[in-house]
């Protein structure tokens, strides 16, 4: 049997007293973990889920979260992690896109979602024990046996058209992402891992996220980062490792105090989400004196992890990201899809048993996204002699903002909308906190008048917070190729020299 909770079940039985979850005031043991997970599996149950049905989540960090995952899983059913920070408009497209049989979601989220049918609110109590959602003598059902090659989750990311897609992970691709990510990082049952970026995030679920759990380690969840509270929380609960957004380095490092809290016991952070530079790494390792920083490249079509830097490698190689991991091949492609030498840059393209069979409900998407069973990346690299990745370029229009992807076609989307707008492209623009944020350029039509804040304004009110664009410029046109495609790099480039463009 291959359903999640078979390995909590297994650690149960074998070490019933070894902490698995701590969340704020809740230390729970593998064994309490595994009779949370039959009372959730008992309260969805009793709202009709079972085989095949597919159970979303609305939700921050918590105990909860993970127990209606393995809940989810207990009853054969499939997960959707839906992103807390969308706008109810954007929730409401994936639930009924996926399917979806049931939303649950945080009670603070109650306006957001107060558009979507069979919505349960998870409150503060729940959220810190999700069995409390189940009404006492409800009857536990019997697990379901689940096949490697079904459905454990849909996870939908943004891409270059202006709707999310659906990833499809079967429980083979976890399971082997598990085993990789294991093999890389040497982990035991004696690491405790910090889940401090959001587990609807690969980042934080995958890398290695719960693959701590199946080796029998303890998982420590902070609902959300703040610098400060981190930094406590690796000094008192003596993590060992975690994975943060390029983000949540920055702001650790730039804290005023931060050299004063103990942080002895942690030995490694993967970081995502965009290149490293050399001084960022040396500064890490300044304060986590001894701990190592692993760049890293994956994506949520293969649950992440795909290429990561090896100790001793991080100067040596500075701009790559690593080699392949143990079951994972990388190769760069032209067009055509023909494989390039080394030191050729090309699309990256990745094959193995943990990338995705592709996207829920759309599948001239997934052929487009294959060169057989190469998966496409949509981002520019290529391998050196040694095998190291170096990404140079994003193929996908995408902007990723605190490690969070953004297709500029989506806020695009939106924009166009405006009666007042003739053209309109989003670009990327350098930002000191979140690495990247969105930027538009609009060209209004004749006789109209436009302000940033109108913009701004239309976004807000469909987006989420972190797609609305940071600044707003206007042109006369925008400058295209000789088929009509916008040159958003010559946008990029005269944002960057403050010409051509004005605010």
């Amino acid at each position: 049997m291959v359903n999640l909770s078979s390995f909590i079940h297994a650690h149960a039985l074998r070490q019933p007293d070894r902490p698995a979850l701590i969340y704020a005031d809740q230390r729970v043991s593998y064994a309490a973990l595994d009779q949370r997970i039959a009372r959730a599996a008992a309260f969805l149950a009793s709202k009709g889920i079972g085989p095949g049905d597919i159970v979303a989540v609305f939700m921050k960090n918590s105990a909860a979260f993970l127990e209606i995952t393995f809940a989810t899983s207990y009853l054969g059913a499939v997960f959707l992690p839906v992103n807390f920070r969308l706008s109810g408009e954007e929730c409401g497209y994936i639930v009924a896109h996926a399917g979806a049989r049931l939303l649950l979601a945080d009670e603070e989220f109650a306006a957001t979602v107060a558009g979507i049918d069979n919505v349960v609110l998870v409150d503060a109590a729940a959220q810190s024990d999700s069995g409390r959602l189940a009404s006492p003598g409800l009857a536990v059902p019997a697990p379901q046996v689940r096949k490697p090659e079904d459905l454990f989750r849909l996870m939908y990311t943004s891409g270059t058209t202006d709707r999310p897609k659906g990833v499809m992970h079967s429980y083979e691709n976890f399971y082997w992402k598990c085993m990789d990510h294991v093999i890389a990082l040497g982990m035991t049952a004696a690491d405790r891992l910090l889940a401090v970026g959001p587990l609807y995030h690969v980042g934080a679920f995958d890398l290695p996220g719960i693959a701590i759990l199946w080796v029998g380690g303890t998982l420590i969840v902070q609902r959300q980062f703040d610098e400060a509270e981190t930094l406590a929380l690796i000094e008192a609960e003596r993590v060992t490792c975690a994975w943060f957004a390029p983000m949540m380095v920055g702001r650790m490092l730039a804290l005023q105090g931060a050299e004063t809290y103990d942080l002895s016991s942690f030995k490694w952070c993967i970081a995502g989400g965009e290149k490293t530079p050399e001084n960022r790494i040396r500064d890490f390792t300044r304060l986590f004196k001894a701990a190592r920083f692993i760049d890293g490249f994956g994506l949520t079509e293969t649950c992440s992890g795909d290429t990561l830097m090896e100790a001793g490698k991080e100067i040596e190689k500075i701009g790559s990201t690593g080699r392949a991991l143990a079951h994972v091949e990388v190769t760069i492609r032209d067009d055509e899809g023909k494989v390039l030498p080394a030191a050729t840059e090309g699309e990256i393209c990745l094959r193995g048993p943990k990338v995705t069979k592709g996207y829920w409900r759309d599948p001239k998407k997934t052929e487009q996204s294959f060169y057989g069973d190469w998966f496409r990346s949509g981002d520019v690299g290529y391998l050196d002699e040694d095998g190291f990745l170096f990404i140079t370029d994003r193929k996908k229009d995408m902007i990723i903002s605190g490690g969070e992807n953004i297709a500029s076609s989506e806020i695009e989307r939106v924009i166009y909308q405006m009666p007042e707008v003739a053209e309109c492209a989003v670009i990327g623009i350098p930002d000191p906190k979140w690495g990247e944020r969105p930027a538009a350029i609009v060209v209004v039509k004749p006789g109209q008048a436009l302000s940033a804040e109108d913009v701004q304004s239309r976004c807000r009110a469909a987006l989420a917070s972190f797609k609305v664009p940071s600044r707003v410029f206007f042109r006369d046109t925008l400058p295209r190729n000789p088929s009509g495609k916008v040159l958003k790099r010559v946008l990029r480039d005269e944002i960057a020299n403050d010409s051509q463009v004005t605010p």
